[in-house]
């Protein structure tokens, strides 16, 4: 039984420029899954069957998942799990966890072991390397499970290294505004569901009335409430690419729904393709940290 509305599932192919991409990297391609709410109303199997299909078709070197496996019971990913060990890439399939998989911790646990038996490798404030030592992968936990870790995980990477961050939740790219992200992929928005044309994600638009509106009112109406201005601070970023300082954000819109549904909103498989840019300039804390190292290296 399948509630929410959410129209075909479409491919988007987006090219970023990594600052110092090594050139045996170049033309590497991430293929990005984000928020599947499995739980047998906001996301149909055929959906996540065709939405796999098209992922190994690519043959991609990297598979990223960044969060909300399933909605509030955490069973069902026993039987997502399952389908996405299906996944096929050169390098395998990294994830993180969202806000809906961490609502207790035995779910979290739960979710995490499901996952890792499906050999997906879940990150939690970690790094890995699937890529090699040249682009390290940071995954961090969900900006309202924390302790966020952030900076601290990053600082362990040299200045003049490239890294891609996994975080379900794309406020956290403010959190990491002064810190050196040349990509950061997250989900969480859904893309706001409803795109109205010429002005964009519906939650944005409702953003700016709740401030007219007497309280009582905003409690009862959807995208007006205190709940739902709490789940992201920037809808602005609701989707695709953006810039945050000197950071690159993408925002995947999600395969999963909630009620009332997506118009101009359609469930999103994301490719990545990197391309190398010329060495970026080190932000001053990152030029202090440099220095420091230096210091002690001598």
């Amino acid at each position: 039984m399948h509630l929410c509305l959410s129209g075909p599932l479409t491919t988007e192919q987006v090219t970023v420029p990594i600052p110092g991409l090594s050139a045996a990297l170049k033309g590497t391609t991430l293929v990005q899954f984000s928020d599947f709410h499995f739980d047998g109303l906001r996301l149909s199997p055929r959906l996540l069957g065709q939405a796999i299909t098209r992922s190994n078709h690519l043959e991609p070197d990297l598979v990223v998942l960044t969060g909300d496996f399933v909605t509030e019971d955490p069973a069902p990913i026993y039987p997502l799990a399952t389908k996405l060990k299906q996944l096929r890439s050169r390098h395998g399939t990294y994830a993180v966890l969202g806000n809906h998989d961490d609502v207790t911790l035995e779910g979290r646990q739960m979710i995490m072991d499901a996952l890792r038996r499906a050999g997906i490798t879940v990150l939690w404030n970690d790094i890995a390397y699937p890529l090699g030592p040249d682009l390290p992968l940071v995954g961090l936990a969900d900006l309202w499970s924390g302790p966020l870790r952030a900076r601290d995980l990053l600082a362990q990477i040299p200045a003049d290294c490239p890294r891609i961050l996994l975080a379900h939740n794309p406020d956290t790219a403010a959190a990491v505004m002064g810190d050196r992200v040349d990509l950061q992929l997250s989900g969480h928005t859904h893309g706001g569901q409803i795109l109205l044309p010429g002005i964009g994600p519906l939650p944005l638009l409702a953003r700016r009335l709740r401030y007219y509106l007497p309280r009582w009112l905003r409690q009862h109406l959807p995208y007006l409430n205190d709940h739902c201005d709490r789940i992201t601070r920037h809808w602005e970023w609701a989707s695709g690419l953006h810039t945050v300082g000197d950071n690159c954000l993408y925002v995947n819109r999600g395969l999963g729904t909630y009620f009332p549904g997506r118009w101009r909103c359609p469930p999103e498989l994301t490719v990545i393709t990197l391309t190398p840019a010329p060495q970026r300039r080190l932000h001053p804390a990152e030029q202090k940290r440099e220095a420091v190292n230096l210091t002690l290296a001598e």
